[in-house]
């Protein structure tokens, strides 16, 4: 008699809910489930440490739990997961992978704001953490699949055998799939996105079924693992200020700031402007270090172009294409014209026309891209991300 060994599953908890329920999800599905909780983040939140600190040791890629780091909301975190786990009955680890989120993700995010763009971290955990340094471990661990909670889904292409497409979720207010546009390809016929098909009530009453504790939990918010933590703050702990004039579009100076690295296009809070009218920010200017101000609508806080670099597709594009695209989270999907940069030829293929589209073709190292409207406080450092219906083409980094 022969028996069908089950598929293993590498699951990254982190406490909450999603993952929580992806847990129960897959045991139902009849995978073997190793719950682990990856901790990228134990230093204080005040005083973020830099790659070459000296005090910092060398840590194990697996922490026991008489570790002590420093407490950074990651003790609690762990701890609901591991109740979790110890209520499923499956086996649960901890990761230490707080070198590498600080060499690519914490740094990276430092040296993105000092130039004066405004990078997402949550983009670059992705691409290096959770589907890169996670799959490394398991496969040590033999395991077939990793999974998490993201509101996202996969599918088989059928264009290329043993290749999938990522997809948005199916809970148009948590979709997350903006931030998974920058996995390598070839990690989506390992990943599982258990919740993908679930709307976020349905996955807290999935939660309080299975009788778990964080079925009522709020959902984290802040810097992808660092957590709650005012921005401005925690940039200044390694970004020195730098005083300048805020000026309006008309020239008129209305008060100063404490350094443009701390300031985004489109941000109105914490300009310290007081009476009349808000301002938002329109632009910054590192020559002369102004800040420029003014209304929500004028015209120069819209822009119809903009080019994209570091582009990762999950089908490779032919361009020109017509497709549609977001340049922030739960922004509502935006029609436009995607080229090459310089731009070749004008656009004249959309999706699905033959001959036409991304499907086949070569790619192109950096895009220009034009919308139908003009679009609000296009930031650059920020992430555009191309869609097909709720099929995700790729994506990159404005520039």
């Amino acid at each position: 008699m022969t028996t069908t060994k089950k598929q293993k599953v590498l699951l990254g908890m982190s406490g909450g809910v999603d993952s929580s329920v992806s847990a129960v999800l897959l045991l139902e599905a009849g995978y073997e489930v190793i719950g682990a909780f990856m901790k990228n983040w134990s230093g204080s939140v005040c005083r973020p440490a830099t790659v070459d600190d000296k005090s910092s040791h060398i840590r194990k890629s697996v922490v026991s739990e008489e570790d002590a780091f420093e407490e950074c909301g990651w003790k609690a975190e762990r701890r609901d997961a591991a109740r979790v786990a110890a209520k499923l009955g499956i086996p649960f680890v901890t990761f230490d992978f707080e070198d590498e989120y600080r060499a690519k993700v914490v740094e990276n995010m430092f040296e993105e704001f000092e130039a004066g763009r405004t990078p997402n971290p949550d983009v670059l955990c992705n691409k290096f953490i959770k589907f890169d340094r996670f799959v490394q471990e398991a496969d040590r661990l033999g395991c077939d699949f990793v999974a998490t909670g993201h509101y996202a889904r996969t599918h088989s292409s059928n264009l290329q055998p043993h290749t999938y497409n990522l997809l948005s979720g199916l809970d148009t207010n948590k979709d997350q799939s903006y931030f998974l546009w920058a996995i390598k390809p070839k990690i989506l016929a390992r990943v599982m996105f258990p919740i993908g098909e679930m709307l976020k009530p349905d996955v807290r009453e999935r939660a309080r079924q299975a009788g778990l504790e964080v079925a009522e939990k709020k959902d984290s918010t802040g810097i992808c693992f660092v957590g709650e933590v005012e921005m401005r703050e925690f940039l200044q702990e390694r970004i020195p200020q730098d005083p300048g004039n805020v000026v309006t579009t008309e020239g008129k100076v209305v008060g100063t700031h404490e350094g443009l690295a701390f300031y985004t296009i489109g941000q109105r809070h914490g300009l310290k402007i007081g009476g009349g009218e808000p301002y938002y920010v329109i632009e910054k200017r590192p020559q002369t270090k102004e800040l420029v101000v003014g209304s929500n609508f004028h015209p120069a806080l819209f822009k119809s172009e903009l080019t994209a670099s570091q582009l990762n597709w999950f089908q490779k594009p032919k361009t020109p294409f017509i497709c549609k695209a977001r340049i922030r989270y739960r922004q509502p999907l935006q029609d436009c014209a995607v080229d090459r940069f310089p731009p070749a030829r004008p656009v004249r293929r959309s999706l699905g026309e033959g001959g036409g589209g991304i499907k086949g073709g070569g790619s192109a190292a950096r895009v220009s891209v034009k919308f139908s409207e003009p679009q609000r406080a296009v930031t650059g450092g920020q992430s555009i991300v191309f869609y097909d219906g709720d099929e995700v083409i790729g994506g990159g980094i404005i520039d």
